[in-house]
């Protein structure tokens, strides 16, 4: 058994990809799915569609592979964190469709509770606000609008999960209803100081505990998998949220380091070790990562719309036909117009948290058009990042690491990540492996089966593939970040 299955179910497709027993890519399988928009600002996923292009995905690597299952050792899963799910126990069929991450239906809820002086107890237990994002208010909506649904959940006979859970209880055929603490931490409904679900939280939310998975490690035994999937039964012993595992995947062990991920959204993440360190400065303390019953905390901040960007520049204005078309339309932009965009499409995330805000755009001349359109776009990454990481130094202090891990699809555009150096005025770190998500799960599995070795000898084993070093000036980088700034502020006045 020397190969590792990850799983990597995100927002828009579901992957799987086969690693050798060095923590080498040696096929991989995507699948994508639909969206659905019910109405403006809702997002769904169908749960079915996440498990049949998950199975999929799944049987197509391993055929294109060339291996059998019992060259598999272990399986870990990586998932899109927050989103939610609730299912009935007995015949396995979701009651709704699955509410996704980037939905703002429960804004309301959000709203009152905050108005009621929830959010510091909240926060205090959870390290989260009050936001549409998390996945307790989304819990309560489905309870709240499905006729009968809390009684039978007070009853046992309902089952709620992430995505996380909802993929372990079907690759073992219902015999298991777990997740890990990276994305329990992210319910809104643990609490991350005692490593339990908060009573006071479930009870404000009037949520049955009887709903709630089993919370692990997140190298675990979660289960063996249905022997009719691979045509055998096959360890689950790796679990973590996406941008956790990426986390891990990166190798950021020590407190200081940071990485951030460039996928729908964008994801940065401060270890900041055993300490969990409250933010003055509206970002996420969450849990990175708990290896044999120890926790490890950190820093988050969270965009809503990164990759997704260059999604709307194909998709929505249709001056691309595809993400690779970017970087030299942007190249070119004429360099006297200083075009912005503030992509809070689904609302700003951190360090603003305004989930009433929507997408604008400034500076615009007679002679803007595709081209600076693509350049403000592509800024618009590299801007959001910087606001995050300014918050982390202000509430971590001095001693965070001055180079930025990136990975994610939109690490590979070169244009993005010298801007995103050049505005940080910091390196920025692209690492060998660019699936560090996928990569993270893996190795999580592996370290379980005992294939892998610990976290500090992992580390060893991070390669870079390039550095991007700053070229702008320090005065116009202030001055281009100045104009950012003074961009959200006008934003946030408009909502």
């Amino acid at each position: 058994m020397t190969h590792i299955l990850a799983i990597d179910q995100g927002t828009t497709s579901s992957r799987a990809i086969l690693f050798d027993q060095n923590l080498k890519p040696v096929a991989q399988a995507q699948e994508e799915f639909p969206q659905h928009y019910p109405q403006p600002g809702w997002v769904e996923h169908d749960p079915a569609d996440l498990w049949a292009t998950i199975a999929a995905a799944m049987r197509a690597v391993v055929e294109r592979a060339g291996i059998q299952a019992s060259d598999i050792a272990a399986i870990g899963i990586t998932n899109q964190r927050e989103t939610t799910l609730l299912w009935d126990r007995a015949t396995g069929q979701p009651l709704h469709n699955a509410i996704v991450w980037q939905d703002r239906r429960t804004a309301p809820i959000c709203d009152a509770l905050r108005e009621a002086g929830h959010e510091a107890m909240i926060t205090a237990k959870t390290g989260l606000l009050l936001d549409p994002y998390f996945s307790g208010t989304k819990l309560k909506y489905l309870l709240d609008t499905i006729p009968g649904a809390r009684a039978r959940a007070e009853k046992g006979e309902l089952a709620f999960g992430t995505v996380d859970s909802w993929l372990i209880w079907n690759l073992t055929g219902g015999k298991v209803h777990a997740t890990d603490a990276t994305n329990a931490a992210r319910t809104m409904l643990f609490n991350i100081v005692e490593n339990r679900w908060d009573a006071e939280i479930l009870a404000l939310l009037d949520i049955p505990a009887a709903l709630l998975p089993e919370v692990k490690d997140c190298a675990a035994d979660f289960g063996m998998t249905r022997s009719d999937l691979l045509g055998r039964e096959i360890p689950i012993l790796g679990v973590a949220g996406d941008q956790q595992a990426a986390t891990v995947g990166q190798a950021c062990f020590q407190p200081g380091m940071m990485k951030s991920t460039y996928g729908t959204g964008c994801f940065a993440l401060l270890n900041t070790g055993a300490q969990m360190v409250p933010s003055k400065n509206r970002l996420l303390t969450t849990i990175a990562y708990r290896l044999k019953g120890e926790t490890t905390y950190a820093l988050e901040g969270s965009i809503f719309i990164a990759g997704a960007v260059v999604q709307w520049l194909r998709d929505g204005l249709q001056i691309i036909r595809a993400a690779s078309e970017t970087q030299a339309l942007s190249e070119a932009a004429d360099p006297a117009q200083e075009v912005i965009l503030v992509p809070a499409f689904t609302g700003l995330g951190a360090p603003y948290w305004r989930p009433d805000c929507r997408g604008a755009i400034y500076g615009l001349t007679r002679n803007s058009g595709p081209a600076e359109f693509a350049r403000a776009a592509l800024q618009s990454v590299g801007y959001q990042t910087r606001d995050l990481l300014e918050a982390m130094r202000a509430d971590w202090g001095t001693d965070a690491e001055g180079v930025l891990r990136v990975d994610g699809g939109m690490s590979a555009s070169e244009g993005a990540m010298q801007f995103l150096s050049d505005i940080l005025g910091a390196p920025v770190d692209r690492p060998e492996v660019t699936e560090t998500t996928a990569l993270g799960a893996a190795y999580l599995a592996g370290f379980q089966a005992g294939l892998l070795p610990g976290p500090e000898d992992f580390a060893k084993s991070w390669a870079l593939e390039k550095r991007f070093t700053p070229r702008m000036e320090p005065g116009l980088r202030d001055q281009k970040y100045a104009a950012w700034k003074k961009a959200v502020a006008a934003t946030m006045a408009a909502a």
